[in-house]
């Protein structure tokens, strides 16, 4: 009646794998499936564990085994000599040559050698500069687990505030439409008072003016809740046409009191923030990484000391036959004496790094202790404004519900009929402002804190708790997802 959306932006399409109506537990859960930056996350987790193994292989034995078969052939070189007589016969001198023959021989040589051995190779002592870097690596690995902690916190913070977004927008959808209601019940009662001549025919126009403003804003409101559910579908890694609802959990067009997760003070938060934040366990790691990277880089020139075995087995004569054995043991300790300054450049590289890791986590610490106190402040704020509107909507009720009574007794006039709509139109979309808001803010304090999603099962060296579940004003239970 409001208005025709361009087709096909309209309904979505239902996921064969996702329910229609969905829970935010559930989308969240959506949302960690399908999210392609969670997927990249995942990869870098297992890159650094990669990582951390190669380190290790430095303490671990080498065993390496070799094999060869080698045939040889090589051409000497070559001789001439000749065999018979050259001589002188007669009396005047005559010369002949009697039986000379002559020849050339070139001398080969050909070989076949075969061997097999297996040499073992030990690192002994090298002064901790493999343990160092396997720790460094660790380190490493547990900051990458935490930046992965961290994105599934973001990823389910991003489903929330689309879901309480959708929820928002519809319910505006259903404000204005009841605004629509409300704006035609002032038009009828205009009319009837028209019909009964205690009012002008033209005051008919005045009253119609709001409704068809109010179906305007109806048609608003439609686009934004259309745009508002494609956004949701999108922040679980849906395709934005999939049809999916979230399931709302706060009631609007009522008095009754909205529950709400506790507020505690600023000290509290941020030592819990502290604690649960995996961004800022992860620049702690990376710190303790910094650590070892200098202490891996000064042992540079520090001797090493391994222990090396080897049993072979070759052959002694030219025909691959005739094997024998040989076995060696024994130590070599290598003794850095002049590397041209690499060590140097590496533990001063290792140092830049360190202090540079060390700023990161002192950054980190003021953002978190930033965004602790701004979602308090926030949080503190909604709660206040909720509270008020609704006190607003409840005034608001009553008065329509009295000057509607009076207008139909003659005792008020049309102008203070239509201004206590307009401050009921008003109520009612500041209700539904506030308890979304609150809601986000809710989100947003909780995401600050590192408390949103509880990743403590991920891995054992986070230091997280379960999150305890929100209490409602006044001491009782939350019916809040939270």
């Amino acid at each position: 009646a409001y208005g025709t959306p361009v087709p096909g932006v309209d309904a979505g399409v239902p996921a064969a794998d996702v329910p229609t109506a969905i829970t935010l537990v559930q989308a969240e859960a959506v949302g960690f499936a399908r999210s392609p930056m969670l997927a990249s996350a995942r990869a870098d987790v297992i890159v650094q564990a990669a990582g951390v193994r190669l380190q290790q292989a430095g303490l671990l034995p080498l065993l390496a085994g070799n094999a060869s078969l080698d045939y040889s052939h090589s051409q000497r070189g070559s001789s001439n000599f000749s065999t018979g007589t050259n001589g002188t016969t007669g009396t005047t001198g005559t010369t002949g040559t009697t039986g000379v023959t002559s020849s050339n021989f070139t001398s080969r040589s050909s070989s076949t050698s075969a061997a097999f051995d297996v040499t073992l190779r030990q690192l002994i002592y090298d002064g901790g500069r493999t343990a160092a870097a396997i720790q460094a690596a660790i380190s490493t690995e547990r900051s990458g687990a935490d930046t992965y902690r961290r994105d599934l916190q973001t990823v389910a913070y991003n489903v929330a505030t689309a879901y309480y977004n959708d929820l928002a927008a519809q319910r505006l959808v259903q404000v204005d439409r009841e605004i629509v209601r409300q704006d035609q019940v002032q038009v009828d009662l205009v009319s009837a008072q028209v019909r009964a001549g205690t009012e002008a025919r033209a005051q008919v126009a005045t009253a119609q003016l709001p409704l068809a403003q109010a179906r305007l804003a109806v048609v608003r409101a439609q686009g934004s809740a259309l745009s508002a559910a494609a956004a949701f579908a999108n922040a679980m890694g849906l395709d934005a046409n999939v049809l999916v609802t979230p399931v709302d959990d706060a009631p609007v067009f009522t008095s009754n009191q909205i529950s709400s997760i506790p507020v505690p003070t600023y000290d509290v938060a941020v030592a819990r923030a502290l604690q649960l934040r995996p961004d800022y366990d992860s620049a702690l790691q990376l710190v303790q990484s910094g650590k070892y990277n200098v202490r891996t880089a000064s042992l540079g020139l520090f001797p090493t000391l391994s222990g090396n075995a080897t049993a072979a087995d070759s052959s002694t004569d030219g025909y691959a036959g005739a094997f024998r054995n040989s076995q060696t043991v024994g130590l070599t300790l290598s003794i850095p004496i002049y590397d041209q300054g690499v060590t140097a450049a590496n533990v001063l590289s290792a140092r830049a790094s360190l202090d540079r890791d060390y700023a990161t986590l002192q950054s980190t610490a003021l953002s978190v202790q930033l965004a602790v106190k701004q979602a308090l402040v926030n949080l503190v704020s909604a709660r206040a404004a909720l509270d008020q509107t609704q006190q607003e909507y409840r005034t608001a009720v009553v008065n329509v519900q009295s000057t509607q009574a009076q207008y139909r007794a003659g005792v008020t006039t049309l102008p203070l009929l239509l201004n206590a709509q307009v401050q009921l139109t008003q109520a009612l979309t500041d209700q539904v402002t506030a308890v979304y808001t609150l809601r986000g803010a809710e989100q947003t304090y909780l995401f600050a804190v590192g408390a949103n999603v509880d990743t403590s099962g991920d891995n054992g060296s986070l230091r997280v708790r379960p999150v305890p579940g929100p209490q409602a004003q006044g001491g009782k239970s939350s019916t809040h997802p939270r």
